[in-house]
C-alpha cells in the first residue's frame, strides 16, 4: 500500500537524513509546518516530526511557527504521529534542560539529564522492548543528554541501558517516538521505521 506522510520542519530537526531514509524506503512525503511558507498537515497523513537540538529551542520554534497547538489537536484527534530524538521529548510536560518551558503535555512525564557517565551519550546502544510488544531488539544509534521518563510504565515500547535502565521509545495509541534516531541506524532503524509504517497504513 502506498503512504504519503507530512515531514515537519518546525521542530529545527535533521530533515535531511530523515527524508533521505523515507527516500530508501521508498515513501514519499510533503514538507510542512511552517505556516508562511509551508502548508500545515491536514491529519489524513501520518506526521514525523524529527527534532534536533534544546527542548526549549524547538518548543520556541513550534510556537513561533503557530504549530503547538495544531500538533497537539492533530495528534489528540488520532493522526498517526512519529517523533525522533527531541520530536520524541516534546510529547512531554517538561525537561530539566528548559525550566519553565511547557512541552505538549500529550504523554505525562518529564524528560531528564543523566547524571553518569559521558553526556552526551553518543554511539549505538542495544534497546530491548518491553510490555509484550513483538518489536526487535538490536543496536541504535543515540546522540542525547536527555531522556523521557513517562509517569506511566504502560507507554514505554524500548529501553535501553546507560549508567541505569531508561527509556528509549514510548507507543501509546497513535503515537510512537524514538529517543534514538532510527534513520541512522542502519538496517535496524529502517526497520523500525518500516515496521511504524505498515502498522499506520
Amino acid at each position: 500500500m502506498t503512504i504519503e506522510v507530512d515531514l515537519v520542519t518546525s521542530a529545527g530537526g535533521n530533515i535531511g537524513s530523515v527524508s533521505r531514509c523515507l527516500d530508501k524506503l521508498g515513501v514519499s512525503y510533503r514538507l510542512t509546518g511552517n505556516d508562511s511558507v509551508l502548508p500545515f498537515p491536514d491529519g489524513s497523513r501520518p506526521i514525523v516530526l524529527p527534532g534536533v537540538g534544546a527542548f526549549g529551542t524547538v518548543m520556541n520554534s513550534l510556537q513561533q511557527h503557530g504549530f503547538t497547538a495544531e500538533l497537539r489537536r492533530l495528534i489528540e484527534g488520532g493522526t498517526p504521529f512519529l517523533g525522533i530524538c527531541v520530536g520524541m521529548q516534546v510529547l512531554f510536560d517538561s525537561s530539566e534542560e528548559a525550566p519553565g518551558v511547557q512541552g505538549l503535555g500529550i504523554i505525562p512525564g518529564r524528560v531528564c539529564k543523566y547524571t553518569q557517565g559521558k553526556v552526551p551519550q553518543i554511539g549505538w546502544n542495544k534497546i530491548e522492548p518491553v510490555n509484550n510488544h513483538d518489536w526487535p531488539e538490536g543496536f541504535v544509534y543515540f546522540v542525547n543528554s536527555y531522556y523521557p521518563r513517562p509517569d506511566s510504565d504502560s507507554v514505554v515500547l524500548y529501553r535501553s541501558d546507560y549508567f541505569g535502565p531508561f527509556c528509549a521509545a514510548v507507543k501509546t495509541e497513535n503515537i510512537t517516538a524514538f529517543q534514538f534516531h532510527p534513520e541512522k541506524s542502519g538496517e535496524m532503524g529502517h526497520g523500525l521505521i518500516q515496521r511504524w509504517l505498515d502498522d499506520v497504513s
